[in-house]
């Protein structure tokens, strides 16, 4: 019998059918290729990445006015005390060291790193022969001496013998008297320009940060409440 025509159509699609389907089991998953935009359609431009400069904090103290081992210590102090100095904007470093004749109080700037130096006296217990340098140091009343040490500022204050002044806290065991021994900032005569230029030295006090009355409303103000003051020999 010959196959009809319609046999031999729907037998010749089985046939194809199944090599179709035979060719994809073999050939595995299908994978869908990337179309092509749209014409007129412009991609968008891939994201530039634009490096930023890191933010470099100023050299602290450029000129090197203070003692390495003073800026050091002084550091250290901000870091150890830090319970009980809130502001780090400024802290005062008072290099014993130096003769009372030369600028030794530095008021260093923590965000811009720039110094600015005036003069203080130490106490006269500190130099019983008035050399002009400081020897000893005590946390002793009625000692008369300077106390080496952190102290954070208490905030302006007036007295009837001295008149304005800062108040001092100390923070160490050789200065945790200071209030006890109303160890302050203040002005003084001898502290003066005219003394240092009489004398060679500024006089003693008595165991006070003591400076030109010239230099105590500025100093007062920016000395405020809760800034270290470190000094040290």
């Amino acid at each position: 019998m010959r196959p009809s025509r319609r046999g031999m159509i729907l037998g010749g699609a089985a046939l194809l059918g199944g090599c179709s389907t035979a060719a994809a089991q073999s050939a595995g998953p299908l994978v869908a290729l990337p179309t092509a935009a749209p014409t007129g359609v412009v991609p968008p431009a891939p994201a530039i990445q634009v490096a930023m400069d890191p933010v470099v904090a100023p050299p602290l103290d450029p000129r090197g006015l203070v003692r390495k081992e003073l800026m050091g210590r002084a550091m250290a102090a901000l870091d150890i005390h830090h319970a009980r100095i809130p502001r780090r904007d400024r802290m005062y470093v008072v290099d014993f060291k130096r003769h009372s004749g030369e600028e030794r109080l530095y008021e260093i700037d923590l965000h811009a790193g720039t110094v600015a130096i005036l003069r203080t006296s130490h106490g006269r217990g500190s130099d019983p022969a008035h050399t002009g340098f400081a020897q000893a140091f005590s946390n002793t009343p009625e000692s008369w001496c300077s106390s080496v040490g952190s102290y954070v500022t208490a905030g302006p204050s007036w007295g009837p013998a001295q008149g304005p002044n800062v108040l001092l806290d100390g923070l160490e065991y050789s200065n945790d008297k200071a209030r006890e021994r109303a160890i302050i900032v203040h002005g003084a005569d001898y502290a003066d320009p005219d003394f240092l230029a009489r004398e060679g030295k500024l006089g003693r006090s008595y165991g006070c940060f003591s400076v030109a009355h010239a230099d105590l409303p500025a100093l007062r103000e920016r000395m405020g409440e809760g800034r270290l003051l470190f000094a040290f020999a």
